[in-house]
């Protein structure tokens, strides 16, 4: 179908049993509530638990069929962003629906609401829903998935609430705590008994090294994170993001289990992937350190069986010639299991690039290392090849640019 073309409300058309896009847009501008997009995965109509809801404040599935993205802003339209993989989802679903709430007002007040399936790989619409004619709906099922005989399909549905995200949950059998939460429709679901929050681990000189496995860190995704901030003013050179501010790249090589090596950084664009090798992704470039929740990396730890080695470092793009004065902090967060955390130690040397933590295969079960290794390049040497030379991984570079 056209991606001009609207779904009349109950009809149904074929989807591509693939990894597809799910759009939730409305038009921006003053005075217009907020909308978040969820996904509810549903077995005889219900959720089996409270992990089968997946919304802003639980954005992954476990099996890792549904992965809610969050919210981009573009000229005049806002988009909510949901990845659905088809092939990933568990035998005992039949249904996954996709649902909006409104924050602060109603859906009359929205303008423009539509959902819109798109195939990623090819960048056809496999699916279109104009939602029109709200008044005091307060939150929308505006389509679903389901199974037929073997294949899937979307319906467009249409149907209002207005008893908000509690209102919807509740008809699917989620428990949603009342109190609502300022920008935010209403709380995560809670369960009877929430369980303790894994203990987190802090990798020391003394002890280094920690196996995900005894973490409990064995499938779904790693995210690797780096935050900074500097200690005092560091006046630098470049064109950083504003005065004072550093640019730092977080960085990764690798090497696969059939020996293939290559680079995941923000130069070149070689930002990698995670359904298809290296299974390793860089969530975009930031620029802007400890403003913001600072450089994400992600890995699939479902395809941990094709990584040998990955090497996580971090280079100075601009703004400083050293990391004197930088206070960094890396967090590993596996899906499942204890975050695990360390702190670099002070600079004392020239440094532009930093190894932080060695990821190995052993076998079939991953250990993290703490490295916090400063490294100085020589003269005309980039510190991409300056972190290839320490760690003997045998690539040919080229210069790059982001």
């Amino acid at each position: 179908m056209g991606a001009d073309m609207s779904m009349p409300k109950g009809s149904n058309t074929p989807v591509p049993v693939t990894a597809l896009r799910v759009e939730v847009t409305r038009r921006a501008g003053p005075g217009i509530p907020d909308v978040d997009a969820s996904a509810l995965l549903l077995s005889g109509g219900r959720v089996r638990a409270d992990g089968d809801f997946v919304f802003y404040n639980q954005p992954a599935h476990p099996s890792g069929a549904v992965r809610h993205e969050g919210k981009r802003a573009g000229g005049a339209q806002v988009t909510d962003t949901l990845l659905v993989d088809l092939a990933r989802v568990e035998a005992g679903v039949e249904r996954i629906v996709l649902a909006a709430s409104a924050d602060g007002g109603t859906f009359g007040q929205v303008p423009g609401l539509a959902v819109q399936v798109t195939d990623p790989a090819t960048g056809d619409t496999a699916a279109r829903f104009d939602s029109t004619g709200a008044t005091v709906e307060t939150a929308f099922v505006l389509g679903e998935f389901y199974r037929r005989q073997g294949s899937w399909k979307f319906r467009a549905v249409g149907q209002g609430y207005d008893s908000g995200l509690e209102g919807l949950a509740t008809d699917f059998g989620i428990t949603v705590d009342v109190p609502q939460h300022p920008g935010h429709p209403a709380a995560p679901p809670a369960p009877a008994a929430p369980p303790a929050p894994p203990a987190k681990v802090t990798l020391t000189k003394a002890t280094p090294s920690v196996s995900l496995a005894k973490q409990g860190g064995t499938s779904g995704v790693m995210r690797v994170n780096l935050n900074w901030q500097t200690r005092k003013h560091i006046t630098g050179r470049g064109r950083g993001p504003g005065p004072g501010d550093v640019d730092l790249d977080l960085c990764a090589l690798y090497e696969l289990a059939d020996g293939r090596k290559g680079v995941v950084q923000a130069l070149g664009n070689a930002f990698g992937a995670l359904e298809r090798p290296p299974y390793i992704h860089l969530d975009g470039d930031d620029r802007t350190g400890a403003v913001t929740d600072g450089e994400n990396l992600t890995i699939s730890l479902d395809h941990k069986e094709h990584l040998r080695r990955v090497l996580v470092f971090v280079t100075i793009y601009e703004g400083a010639r050293s990391f004197a004065d930088l206070h960094a902090t890396v967090t590993l967060r596996p899906q499942h299991g204890a975050p695990i955390d360390f702190s670099l130690d002070e600079c004392t040397v020239p440094s532009t690039v930093c190894a932080l933590a060695l990821i190995t295969d052993a076998g079939g079960d991953l250990v993290v290392r703490r490295e916090a290794r400063y490294l100085v390049p020589e003269r005309g040497v980039s510190p991409q090849r300056t972190v290839d030379r320490a760690y003997g991984w045998g690539m040919n570079w080229t210069p790059g640019r982001k």
